[in-house]
């Protein structure tokens, strides 16, 4: 067998400048990438790194005239060219010169652009780091390298995520602005669980890692951060993250002690000096609640009056500000600094506005201060608040008699009695915490509106189920015929007395089963003769099929499994005379037809019930149907975003609230018999009786007898 050819490379040789020549047989047309400056400048730093593809140019005998053309390397060529211009490289200076013989000048050219590959961008922050290690400083690396210095900054940041992270970048199993966001924190075991979570679950958007990575801090746009100042925090020894690829607003405080610490000595600190004013209490907090006051009596003070020196400065301020007003009254734009300066008379004039407040001394020493932050971080100071057990006579009649309250000693009683007690509150938590209580019962309106979306999808299931609307007719029938008083708990109000929907249960009129009713009722409208006089004899002639068809849509007009707070039935206990109650037949009934919510088409939302709830409870929902991992992924989310959150992890899981459950039917009630519990027992959130059920799966419990 023949041995292959050996590959022979092109020679190569220093050849002088001046005999060099750009080709036509260059590809290149288009500028793009580093400037011929910038790559001057690198060549005079670094020298040629690369040689110049040549071939010789030859005269009509085919005989080398000595010249060479350059086809591949035509950017190379002329920033050698700017830096003979420049005087700056001698115009024979030997250029390393790869010889080529034979193909096609264009086919180089082109191969060459082609093949070149750029440098990947993990590469790039590993080089930079290098070279920082190496003792050059970012400006410098910039300026070397044509960029700018926050790029090299943002590349360094990029080079501090975990190795492990870099891996998988490099083998594109995450894309760089994912990468970028993990760069917020240089915790490497934090990095990599947070990647462990998002990776699987697929909510791995560059914002949602930040805000996983950020979940433990404080913004720096924080009314805490701003009231005592991000350099106060950080000279405290606070550590700050911040995002160099993302407006951050001043990035995030980590140290949450230190901040709420830093926040409480300081609002101590005003708060001592306006005891000196000799209320009877002060209230501090970060912030209060929208009612605190309530049941105070507010003092009526008087504005402190202007000094002759405050009045010449505002007269002079409200003159400047005529004057100026006048003089570009005709204007159609006011030059910047004027409009610089009519802003700051009016902040000053606004100043003026808020005086000062004289009360009752009297009054101040049973009265108190409310001091707080409010949402620009400033201090908010509300002072002049009785309270209701302090509302009484200055001086008791009944108490020291015939003391003399001018008297030293009475002072010094009152004094030591009146000394202001300072009061100061943790920092509290998110006002929407109030609502979290996973024990508390779903509110009546929402079990109202759950329950209507199941009434209207009981009926459809009803009157798609002639024989079980039959039976359900006569069940009626011999319950009012045969069980006194029977027939007022069932949940089928015969004579067709059509129970109202509340008008308020989000998505009713537009849910699958609402325009299923709407379309058979509209076909059998069709069928029906006009006149009812006519009515017999249409019936007489529709076939048993379709009477019973008919009959079971009729019937379903009258299905009522509403739970109506405003009328409560007897909690789900059966009475002496073994009879349900409407509820209970409702959950008879929807067994029966096998009604299952999922297939009739609610699923869970923001506004139908996620929102509507507390966050335990749409964490709870999470956890059932996603895990637990779900769960923690949107368990640090203000309830907004988590209800949001939720109802895209929700959708396709099948879940269901537990009203629109089919129950077990022979799971027994916890609540001792004569105690009305907050709920029907399948509406609670009753644990044991999932746990009798014996059934894990939270989506549908298993309705087999």
């Amino acid at each position: 067998m023949a041995s292959a050819q050996k590959i022979k490379l092109s020679p190569s040789r220093d050849i002088p400048f001046n005999k060099l020549v750009l080709s036509q047989s260059n590809v290149r047309r288009v500028k793009s990438g580093v400037s011929i400056e910038q790559l001057a400048e690198s060549i005079a730093l670094r020298t040629l790194l690369q040689s110049l593809n040549v071939r010789a140019i030859v005269d009509a005998e085919g005989n080398e005239t000595g010249m060479f053309e350059v086809p591949a390397g035509g950017r190379r060529y002329r920033a050698l060219e700017l830096l003979v211009k420049q005087k700056r490289m001698a115009k024979t200076q030997p250029v390393p010169c790869v010889v080529r013989e034979g193909g096609i000048a264009e086919d180089d050219s082109l191969a060459e652009n082609d093949e070149r590959v750029g440098l990947h961008p993990l590469d790039q922050f590993r080089a930079f780091q290098t070279l920082l290690d190496a003792g050059l400083p970012e400006e410098e690396i910039a300026a070397r390298h044509f960029v700018t210095t926050a790029i090299v900054k943002q590349r360094l940041r990029l080079a501090s995520v975990s190795p492990k992270l870099h891996e998988v970048y490099a083998e594109d199993g995450m894309t760089l602005d994912q990468l970028m966001a993990f760069s917020v924190t240089g915790d490497h075991a934090r990095q990599e669980q947070v990647w462990e979570n998002v990776s699987r679950s697929g909510y791995d958007e560059p914002y949602q890692i930040r805000r996983m990575l950020t979940e433990n801090t404080v913004r720096a746009s924080d009314r805490r951060a701003q009231f005592i100042g991000l350099a106060a925090y950080e000279q405290a020894g606070g550590g700050v993250l911040r995002d160099l690829f993302e407006p951050d607003d001043g990035g995030w405080l980590q140290d949450i002690p230190l901040l709420d610490r830093l926040v409480t000595e300081k609002l101590k600190v005003e708060a001592e000096t306006i005891a000196a004013e000799g209320w009877k209490w002060i209230s501090v907090a970060v912030d209060f609640p929208f009612d605190h006051t309530r049941g105070h009596r507010e003092l009526e003070g008087k504005p402190v009056g202007l000094s002759p020196e405050e009045q010449a400065t505002i007269d002079a301020l409200n003159a400047e500000q005529a004057k100026l007003e006048s003089d570009y009254q005709d204007a159609d734009e006011l030059p910047d600094e004027v409009d610089q300066r009519l802003g700051e008379i009016e902040s000053a004039l606004m100043a003026f506005e808020d005086r000062p407040v004289l009360y009752d001394p009297t009054e101040i020493a049973r009265a108190g201060v409310f001091i707080s932050i409010d949402s620009e971080g400033r201090l908010s100071v509300d002072r002049g608040y009785v309270r209701p057990e302090d509302d009484v006579p200055a001086i008791d009649p009944d108490v020291g008699q015939g003391a003399d309250p001018s008297s030293t000693e009475g002072q010094e009683a009152s004094t030591s009695v009146q000394r202001t007690v300072i009061a100061v509150a943790a920092h509290p938590a998110d006002a929407e915490e109030d609502d979290d209580d996973a024990a508390r019962p779903l509110p009546d309106r929402l079990i109202t509106e759950l329950t209507a979306h199941r009434t209207l999808a009981l009926r459809d299931a009803l009157a798609e189920n002639p024989a079980v609307a039959f039976q359900a007719v006569l069940h009626n029938f011999v319950l009012t015929a045969f069980y006194r008083f029977a027939s007022s708990g069932s949940c089928l109000e015969i004579g067709l007395h059509t129970p109202t929907f509340p008008a308020q249960a989000p998505g009713l009129r537009e849910s699958a089963s609402a325009k299923t009713v709407e379309a058979r009722h509209g076909s059998w409208k069709a069928r029906l003769p006009k006149s009812e006089k006519d009515l017999w004899d249409a019936l007489t002639a529709l076939d048993g099929e379709a009477q019973a068809s008919l009959f079971a849509h009729c019937a379903s007009f009258a299905v009522n499994a509403l739970y109506e707070p405003a009328n409560r039935y007897n909690q789900g206990r059966v009475s002496t005379h073994g009879v349900r109650t409407r509820l209970d037949q409702a959950e008879v009934l929807a067994r029966a037809v096998g009604l299952d919510m999922v297939q009739a088409g609610w699923r869970p939302t923001a506004d139908n019930y996620l929102g509507r709830v507390t966050k335990p409870r749409i964490l709870e929902a999470v956890r059932e149907a996603r895990g637990e991992s779900s769960a923690q992924l949107i368990d640090h989310l203000k309830k907004a975003d988590m209800a949001k959150e939720a109802e895209r992890l929700l959708d396709g899981s099948g879940w269901l609230p537990e009203p629109l459950r089919l129950v077990e039917p022979n799971a027994s009630p916890t609540e001792e018999e004569g105690e009305a519990g907050p709920l029907p027992d399948f509406l609670a959130d009753d644990e044991e009786d999932r746990a009798n059920a014996g059934d894990d799966d939270p989506q549908r419990l298993d309705a087999a007898e």
